[in-house]
C-alpha cells in the first residue's frame, strides 16, 4: 500500500501535484499569519510617562527616532533586538542593561542605604526581586500609554545622556567616528531605542503569572540582572527540529536513490550542446561579465577593510575612518553582494533564453538598455549609500540615500528602478522562452521563478512613500525579501537553470532532470516559505513563530544538490569513457555551489537555526560562517558559473583559445578561503554564545568579551587574502577571456 503511494507520489505527475498542493498550502498559511500580524506585534505607545506625570517621549518621538536610526544607518554599526551589525552595541540590550543597573543602585539605596556593589548576596537577592517587580510588573507596554516608575524614568534620562554623547561625539573603541548626528536627533533615537528596550523587558499582556509568561521578544536577550533566560519551549522545539531533520534526511535520500536516480533501460543522455554561434542578444551580454566580476572583487576588498576594523577598531586602515566609516562601508559591502549575484543571474537567464527558444529577440538592443539601467542603479545607489549615511542628504535621504535597513539599504528611488530593471529582465526572458516548441517543466520553472524574483523585492518597499513606523512590522517584511527572495525564489530559479544546464551539457537525461527538479521544487516550497519564521523569534512576534520557524528550519537543508551529485557521477563516467567535455569550468562552479550550499546553508544554517542556540547566538559572530558560505554556495557560485558559461560559449562560437588553469586556481583560492574563514568566526562566535549563556548578552557585545580572541580576529588575514587573490584571478581570467582572447589555430583548421 505504502509502496504504491510512493510510486504515484514520485512519478512526474505525482510530484507536479505535490508541488502545487504544497505551494497553495504554504502561501495561504503565510497570508493568514500576515493578516494577523497587527494583532501580535508590540504596540507603539501614545506616550511614555513617569508615575509623577512627566512625559518622557511620545509616539511621534519613537517614529522620528526610527527615521534617524535608519537615516544614519545605525543598523550597519550596531543592532536593535539583535538585528544588524556586530561592531557597535546592541542598542536594545544596552538600554535594558543600564536601566537594570541603575535600578539596582536606586533600590539598594532605598532598601539598605547601599550601592549595588556594597550589597551582600542576600540583600542583592531582595533588591533583584524589587527590580524585577519594577521592570516586569509595574511597567507594561500598551498602545494607550506606558507608565514608568520614577526610578525607571530617571534610568531613561541617564540613557538619553549616554546615547547622545556616543552618537554625537563618537565611540572610538567601537569604530564610530561621530560628528554626523546632531544632539536633537540623538534624543529622538533614544526614544526609539527605549521602545525596543520595552519590547525586550516588559511582559506581553495575557501571559502574566502563567507558565508561559514572556516578554514581547520571547524573553530575549538573556539578562542575569532580571533573571531573563530562554524558556523550556525553545528547548522542546530544538529537539523536535533535530528529530525532524534526521528522519526526513534519511527519507529524502531513500526516495532520491530509489525513485529519482534509477535509470530506465536503454536510457541515454542528451548529447552536450554544440555552440557554433552566439545570438546577437547573447553577444551583448559579454560587456556584463567583467563588470560583475569587478563588483565581486571590490566587495572582497571592502570585506577585508571591515575585517581590519573588527580586529582593531581604534586604528585606521589605509584610509581614515572619518572618510570611510564602518557602517557606511558595511552597507556598501552587503549591497554589492546583492548586485553582483543578481546581475550574474540576469546574465544567466538572458543567456539561456535564446537556446531554449532557438531564436533571438526581435530587438537585441534591449539587452543594452538593461545594462545601462543596471549601471545607473549600481552607481547611483552606491553614491546614495555613502552620502545618505554620512548626513549629506538629510532632506532626500529616504529617496536617494541610505534607507538604513540591514541588507535592504538602497534609497527608495533605487529600489523602484531595481524592480523595474528586474521586471524588464523577466519580460525579456519570458517573451523569448514562450516561443519554445516544448514548454516543459524546466522551462516553466525558469520563467515563473524569474517573475517571482522580479516582483518579490516589492515586499520590502511597503509603504512605498515613507518608512514603516513599527520596527517589528518593518522587519517582518524585510525578511520576506531577504529570506523568501534568496531561499525560495532564487532557489527555484537555481533548480530550473541547473536542470537545464545538466541536460544541455549531456550529464543527465531530460526525464531524470525533470523529476529531480520537481522533487526539489516541492522541498523548497515546503521548507523555504514558512522557514522565514526562524528570523522572527526575538524581534517582537508571538511565540508560535518559535514552533513554526523551528520546524520548517529543520526542513531547509533537505533540498540539497541531489541533481549535482548525479551529474558529477555522469561527468566522471564521461571522463572515464574518454568523451570530451567542453564545459568543465562552468560545471566546476556549479558543483562547488552544491558543496558550499550544503556546508553554509545546511551545516552552519542548522548550527544557528535551533531556538536554543539562536537565543544565545543571535547577533554574534556565529552567524558569519553561515551567511558568507551560504551566500557563495547558494547563489554566488551559480552567478559565477553563468559568467563562465557566457565566456565559454563565446570562445566556442568564435574559436578562441580556452585555458582553464587560472579558472581552477581562482576557484580553489576562493573555496578554501571561505572555508578557512569559517574557522575563526565560528570559534569567536562560540565564545560569544557561551558568554551570553553564562554572563548575559550585554557582556557578549562588549569589546572586553573579545579581548582574549584577538589572535583569531587577526587570523582572518589568511582567508581574506586567499579570497581577494582568488577574486582578483577570477576578474583577470574572465576579463581576458572576454576582451583579450586569441584565435585557436586548431579551431581555424576545423
Amino acid at each position: 500500500m505504502f509502496e504504491k503511494f510512493l510510486d504515484k507520489f514520485m512519478s512526474r505527475k505525482g510530484l507536479t501535484v505535490a508541488f502545487w498542493t504544497i505551494t497553495i498550502v504554504m502561501v495561504v498559511a503565510l497570508i493568514y499569519y500576515t493578516a494577523n500580524l497587527q494583532k501580535e506585534v508590540p504596540p507603539l505607545p501614545q506616550t511614555v510617562k513617569s508615575v509623577s506625570g512627566e512625559t518622557l517621549y511620545t509616539y511621534d518621538d519613537i517614529v522620528e527616532g526610527k527615521v534617524y536610526f535608519q537615516q544614519f544607518d545605525l543598523m550597519d554599526w550596531g543592532s536593535l533586538l539583535g538585528m544588524g551589525a556586530y561592531m557597535g552595541p546592541d542598542f536594545t540590550t544596552e538600554f535594558m542593561h543600564y536601566r537594570a543597573e541603575y535600578l539596582y543602585d536606586f533600590y539598594g539605596n532605598e532598601m539598605y542605604k547601599k550601592s549595588s556593589k556594597e550589597l551582600t548576596d542576600i540583600e542583592r537577592g531582595a533588591v533583584k526581586v524589587r527590580v524585577i517587580q519594577d521592570v516586569k510588573r509595574q511597567t507594561t507596554l500598551l498602545e494607550k500609554g506606558t507608565v514608568y516608575t520614577d526610578a525607571s524614568a530617571e534610568a531613561y534620562r541617564k540613557n538619553v545622556v549616554y546615547i547622545t554623547d556616543m552618537l554625537v561625539n563618537g565611540d572610538k573603541e567601537r569604530a564610530f567616528p561621530g560628528g554626523i548626528i546632531r544632539p536633537e536627533e540623538a534624543v529622538k533615537i533614544a526614544a526609539f531605542v527605549d521602545w525596543s528596550q520595552l519590547v525586550a523587558s516588559s511582559v506581553r499582556p495575557g501571559t502574566e503569572g502563567t507558565t508561559s509568561e514572556r516578554t514581547w521578544s520571547n524573553n530575549w536577550p538573556p539578562e542575569p540582572l532580571l533573571d531573563q533566560d530562554v524558556s523550556f519551549n525553545s528547548h522542546k522545539i530544538s529537539l523536535y527540529e533535530f528529530l525532524i531533520l534526521w528522519i526526513l534526511t534519511v527519507f529524502v535520500i531513500y526516495l532520491s536513490y530509489t525513485y529519482l536516480f534509477k535509470k530506465e533501460k536503454n536510457e541515454k543522455l542528451e548529447p552536450a550542446m554544440k555552440i557554433t554561434k552566439l545570438f546577437r542578444s547573447q553577444n551583448k551580454l559579454l560587456k556584463y561579465v567583467p563588470i560583475v566580476a569587478l563588483l565581486f572583487f571590490v566587495q572582497l576588498i571592502l570585506g577585508a577593510y571591515l575585517a581590519h576594523l573588527y580586529a582593531d577598531p581604534t586604528q585606521d586602515f589605509v584610509f581614515s575612518q572619518s572618510l570611510l566609516p564602518f557602517n557606511v562601508i558595511r552597507s556598501i559591502h552587503t549591497q554589492l553582494a546583492i548586485l553582483w549575484v543578481a546581475v550574474g543571474w540576469l546574465v544567466g537567464g538572458l543567456l539561456i533564453a535564446p537556446w531554449v527558444a532557438n531564436t533571438d529577440h526581435k530587438f537585441p538592443w534591449l539587452v543594452d538598455v538593461l545594462w545601462v539601467a543596471l549601471v545607473v542603479v549600481a552607481v547611483g545607489s552606491m553614491v546614495g549609500l555613502y552620502m545618505g549615511a554620512t548626513g549629506q542628504m538629510r532632506d532626500v535621504w529616504f529617496w536617494l540615500g541610505n534607507e538604513g535597513r540591514e541588507l535592504l539599504n538602497l534609497g527608495r528611488l533605487w529600489d523602484i528602478l531595481l524592480v523595474l530593471a528586474l521586471v524588464f529582465w523577466f519580460l525579456l526572458v519570458y517573451t523569448l522562452i514562450r516561443k519554445a516548441k516544448t514548454n516543459n517543466p524546466i522551462v516553466s520553472t525558469i520563467i515563473w521563478s524569474a517573475f517571482a524574483i522580479a516582483t518579490l523585492y516589492i515586499a520590502g518597499m511597503m509603504p512605498i512613500h515613507k518608512i514603516e513606523p513599527n520596527f517589528t512590522v518593518d522587519d517582518y517584511y524585510r525578511w520576506w525579501v531577504i529570506h523568501l527572495w534568496v531561499e525560495l525564489t532564487f532557489e527555484l530559479f537555481a533548480a530550473g537553470t541547473i536542470a537545464f544546464f545538466t541536460v544541455s551539457l549531456g550529464l543527465i537525461s531530460q526525464r531524470m532532470a525533470t523529476k529531480v527538479m520537481m522533487f526539489e521544487l516541492f522541498l523548497i516550497m515546503m521548507a523555504g516559505t514558512l522557514g522565514v519564521g526562524h528570523h522572527y523569534w526575538w524581534q517582537g512576534l508571538d511565540e508560535h513563530w518559535i514552533a513554526i520557524g523551528g520546524i520548517f528550519s529543520a526542513l531547509e537543508p533537505l533540498p540539497l544538490a541531489l541533481l549535482i551529485i548525479e551529474a558529477m557521477k555522469n561527468k566522471r563516467e564521461k571522463a572515464h569513457s574518454g568523451a570530451d567535455f567542453k564545459f568543465s569550468a562552468p560545471f566546476m562552479w556549479i558543483a562547488g555551489s552544491a558543496v558550499l550550499n550544503f556546508i553554509g546553508a545546511g551545516i552552519f544554517g542548522m548550527v544557528i537555526n535551533t531556538p536554543t542556540i539562536s537565543y544565545y547566538s543571535h547577533g554574534t559572530y556565529l552567524i558569519m560562517p553561515h551567511g558568507h558560505i551560504a551566500l557563495l554556495g547558494a547563489f554566488g557560485y551559480i552567478s559565477i558559473a553563468f559568467l563562465y558559461m557566457t565566456a565559454r560559449a563565446n570562445s566556442m562560437a568564435k574559436g578562441y583559445i580556452w585555458n582553464e588553469k587560472p579558472t581552477k586556481i581562482g576557484f580553489w583560492l576562493l573555496t578554501i578561503g571561505v572555508l578557512v574563514y569559517a574557522i575563526p568566526t565560528f570559534i569567536i562566535g562560540m565564545e560569544q554564545t557561551q558568554a551570553a549563556s553564562e554572563l548575559g548578552y550585554y557582556y557578549t557585545r562588549t569589546r572586553a568579551a573579545l579581548a582574549d580572541l584577538g589572535g583569531w580576529m587577526w587570523f582572518r588575514i589568511l582567508p581574506d587574502s586567499m579570497m581577494i587573490l582568488g577574486g582578483g584571478i577570477v576578474l583577470y581570467d574572465l576579463t581576458s577571456k572576454i576582451l583579450l582572447s586569441k584565435k585557436d589555430p586548431k579551431a581555424i583548421v576545423e
